[in-house]
C-alpha cells in the first residue's frame, strides 16, 4: 500500500513544524488518563480501517459502486419510521466522526416520522478507505447522491455538522432539486483559511496522524470542543480516533485523513454561498474556535481565527434568506453539549 511505502519516511520524533502543525486533533501532546487511572475506551482490535468489530445504533448497509477505477463500499443506515411524514433527512458527519454519531438525533427524527439516511462518507467509518483516491466534496456529493438514486430517497434535507457541513453545502449547490432545506451545526469551512494560513503539504499532514496518541486525542477534544470539562458522553465520542491511533491499520488510516485533510484546506465553500437557494438554518455554538491551520500563524492571527460568534453572522449574511440559531456558551458539538436547544431549533424549521 502507498502508506506503507512512505511510513518509514516519518518514523522520527517530532519535528517543531509538526507540533505546530497538529491541526484539529492532537498528536504529539499527552494528558492524564481518566482520574481512575482506566482508559477502557481502548480496544484497538475491534478498530480496524473498516470498523469491522465496532456495533452502530442501527443496522448497517452497503452500497457498492465503482468510481475512479476502483470498486468502493459506502456503509449507511437508512431508518424508515412507523408512522412516516413524507419527508427524509440526510445526516452527514464531521471529519473526526462517523455515522454514529448521529445516534440521539436520528432517534428523534424517526420518532417524529422522518425517514434518516446516514452514510459513513468515503474514507470515514465503516466505508472503504482508498489510498489512491482524488477527494474532493463533489466527489462525496456524487457518491451521496447516487447512493439515494440506489436506496430511492428522491429528496432529503441535508443535514451537516463540521466537515459535515461543507459537504452538505457542496451538496445542495451540485443537487438543488434534491435538497428540500440545509442545515448547517457549527460547520467548519465559514473562512477561508488559505488566505492566512500557510499550505501544509500531505506528506506532513501524514506524519502528523502517525504522532497522534490516545491522549493527544483526548486533549484535544477536552481543550478544543469542550472548554476544558469532560464527561463520559464525550469520551464516547472520542473513541473513534482514540481507537485508529494504535489500530493495526493505522498507517493507512493515517494516509487516508491526511488527503482529506487536504481536501477540506483547499476546497472552501464559503465562496459559494450567495448561490444556495434552499430555505437554511445555521445552529452555531458561539464558544467554538475551531479552524484549520491556527497553530501556523501567528498568535496575532490566531486570535482572529474561528470565532463563531462572528462567523456565524457572516455566514447568514452570505446565504440568501438564512435563519441563524445561536448558542451561547456552546462549543463545536451542540448536539452534544445543548442537545435539547439544538434539537428544538431543528424541528422547528423542518416544521415550517
Amino acid at each position: 500500500m502507498l502508506a506503507s511505502t512512505i511510513r518509514s519516511r516519518f518514523a522520527r520524533a517530532c519535528s517543531p513544524l509538526l507540533l505546530a502543525s497538529t491541526l484539529l486533533l492532537g498528536a504529539c501532546t499527552s494528558v492524564q488518563t481518566p482520574a481512575d487511572g482506566s482508559d477502557s475506551a481502548l480496544q484497538p482490535d475491534r478498530y480496524d480501517a473498516r470498523l469491522t468489530g465496532v456495533h452502530y445504533p442501527f443496522p448497517v448497509k452497503t452500497y457498492r459502486f465503482e468510481a475512479q477505477q476502483q470498486l468502493l463500499e459506502m456503509a449507511y443506515m437508512d431508518l424508515r419510521p412507523d408512522q412516516p411524514n413524507g419527508h427524509a433527512v440526510l445526516l452527514m458527519h464531521g471529519k473526526n466522526f462517523a455515522g454514529s454519531s448521529w445516534e440521539r438525533t436520528a432517534k428523534d427524527l424517526l420518532d417524529d416520522g422522518y425517514r434518516v439516511i446516514i452514510p459513513d462518507q468515503i474514507g470515514f467509518g465503516k466505508s472503504s478507505k482508498p489510498e489512491h483516491y482524488q477527494f474532493s466534496f463533489s466527489a462525496l456529493a456524487t457518491n451521496t447522491s447516487n447512493l439515494l438514486d440506489e436506496i430511492g430517497a428522491d429528496t432529503v434535507t441535508v443535514v451537516g455538522h463540521s466537515m459535515g457541513g461543507m459537504l452538505a453545502s457542496r451538496f445542495t449547490l451540485m443537487f438543488p432539486d434534491r435538497a428540500e432545506k440545509l442545515i448547517l451545526v457549527n460547520p467548519i469551512g465559514l473562512e477561508d483559511w488559505q488566505h492566512v494560513v500557510p499550505y501544509l503539504p500531505i506528506d506532513q499532514w501524514y506524519a502528523n496522524e502517525l504522532k497522534k496518541t490516545p491522549d493527544g486525542v483526548r486533549n484535544y477534544m477536552r481543550e478544543s470542543y469542550y472548554d476544558g470539562n469532560w464527561a463520559p458522553e464525550y469520551e464516547e465520542l472520542a473513541e473513534l480516533q482514540m481507537n485508529w491511533t494504535l489500530s493495526k491499520d493505522k498507517h493507512q488510516l493515517a494516509w487516508v485523513s491526511a488527503l482529506t485533510y487536504d481536501m477540506i484546506f483547499t476546497q472552501p465553500v464559503i465562496h459559494d454561498f450567495d448561490r444556495i437557494r434552499v430555505p437554511t438554518l445555521l445552529i452555531i455554538g458561539t464558544r467554538d474556535r475551531t479552524a484549520l491551520g491556527k497553530n501556523l500563524v501567528s498568535p496575532e492571527v490566531r486570535a482572529t481565527l474561528g470565532r463563531y460568534e462572528r462567523l456565524g453572522k457572516n455566514a447568514q449574511s452570505l446565504i440568501p434568506n438564512a435563519q441563524l440559531v445561536e448558542l451561547d456558551g456552546i462549543g463545536h458539538i451542540p448536539q452534544v453539549e445543548a442537545y435539547d436547544a439544538y434539537i428544538n431549533a431543528m424541528r422547528r424549521f423542518l416544521a415550517e
